[in-house]
């Protein structure tokens, strides 16, 4: 092996390596502020191990049994998006080092990279998806079903396991969209020659939409440890905080310029979610979630619509500056369309929630007390349509006040 490629493949190691540990980190520490640290048989490890893999874009699956007794039926569909955001900023800014001083990078050597980077990356994934299992027993005292299993020894257990061929499967998809999403961001790394000319038309926008979601979840940090500080259940908040801070931020930003989520939560188990949006969510029937459900309840949830103006405003300003002085206001307005529309679709996909747990005796209906369901969706062409129709008037507005500011292109 050359020192060429001895070198290639220790980047693509050490950038593996890092994001996986990033994502290790993050979700043992937001499980042992959930509690999970005293979970029976040593099974912390395997609850960590399956939420990097959720993480990660893998696939676990969630079941039950209740022996002859009973049915059982469960499902979990949720992504841990503050450990996918670690570990994809840990591992994209590794994967794009080698290349911040190059002027263009060969469309070969790209390729050889992400492939290096993908052989690993599924490796250690798999490693995970194969620690990931386990099965935990349930008590029911004071329900029939608590009684008779304890006369006949049968008691209801829950347990998970990742699906190894989903998991690599999907965790493919999302090491590739990670390498695609790094280099369309990305201001300083070389694009390959063919794709010089989309630089213009394409990396402006991303940046610009990728830091109005990353000044989100700064927004939410800041708001989640002032509350851990001053309102009591820190243990719980800091666990919101880094498994899920994302997906309550970027939900936050869409209700802000009119999205609206479908969702409900019943039964003993609900969303580690901000008092206000559990008092929308709780119910038999779904409801819907946008800025005037919230505000019937607290007028404070206005403010979500001046911070995402605002904020909005503020990306397609940065856009317009980082984009060369010929570019008209009109295409800034495409750009960041396309741009913010494609994002929140994405974020759409990804920041759902769907969990659900039942047992049935005897066929007769779900047992008191150990039923529940979460969820949490998108109304998907409104909150989509309007993140177009927002990113059209911030990036024609943005480019109009860009124009006293100095940005390339502009001659004196």
């Amino acid at each position: 092996m050359s020192r060429t490629s001895a070198g290639a493949w220790r980047d693509a190691l050490v950038a593996v390596v890092a994001g996986f540990a990033v994502m290790t980190a993050v979700a043992a520490a937001g499980l042992a502020c959930a509690g999970a640290g005293d979970l029976p048989g040593g099974a912390f490890p395997r609850v960590v191990a399956a939420v990097v893999v959720m993480a990660a874009g893998g696939s676990v699956e969630v079941s039950g049994d209740a022996g002859f007794l009973a049915g059982a039926d469960a499902s979990l569909s949720v992504l841990p998006l503050s450990v996918s955001l670690a570990g994809a900023l840990t591992t994209g800014c590794l994967f794009l080092r080698p290349l911040r001083h190059r002027a263009v990078a060969g469309t070969r050597e790209l390729l050889a990279r992400a492939g290096r980077t993908g052989v690993l990356w599924l490796a250690l994934l798999a490693l995970f998806a194969l620690l990931a299992r386990q099965t935990f027993g349930l008590t029911a005292d004071g329900s029939p079903l608590g009684e008779i299993g304890e006369l006949l020894d049968s008691a209801p257990t829950v347990g998970f396991r990742a699906a190894l061929g989903p998991t690599l499967a999907y965790g493919l998809l999302w090491f590739l969209g990670l390498l695609l999403i790094s280099l369309l961001v990305s201001r300083r790394t070389p694009l390959p020659p063919g794709l010089l000319r989309f630089h213009t038309a394409v990396r402006p926008a991303a940046h610009a939409t990728a830091v109005l979601l990353l000044a989100y979840v700064v927004l939410g940090l800041g708001a989640g440890l002032v509350t851990a500080a001053t309102q009591g259940h820190a243990a719980r908040t800091l666990a919101v905080l880094l498994l899920g801070l994302p997906n309550l931020a970027w939900l936050a930003l869409t209700v802000g310029f009119g999205g609206a989520w479908r969702g409900v939560a019943e039964g003993p188990f609900g969303l580690p979610v901000p008092p206000l949006l559990d008092q929308v969510l709780r119910g038999p029937v779904p409801s819907t979630v946008d800025v005037a459900s919230l505000a019937q309840r607290d007028s404070r949830a206005w403010w979500l619509v001046v911070v995402a103006a605002v904020a909005l405003l503020g990306a397609g300003v940065l856009a317009a500056v980082r984009s060369p002085a010929r570019v008209r206001p009109w295409q800034h307005a495409v750009h960041l369309a396309v741009a913010l529309g494609l994002a929140v679709l994405t974020v759409c996909l990804l920041a759902g929630v769907q969990a659900r747990f039942g047992l049935s005796l005897l066929g007769l209906g779900d047992v008191s007390g150990l039923g529940g369901r979460v969820e949490l969706t998108p109304y998907l062409w409104r909150t989509t349509g309007l993140a177009v129709l927002w990113g059209a008037v911030a990036g024609f507005l943005g480019a109009l006040l860009a124009r006293p500011l100095r940005h390339p292109g502009r001659v004196a």
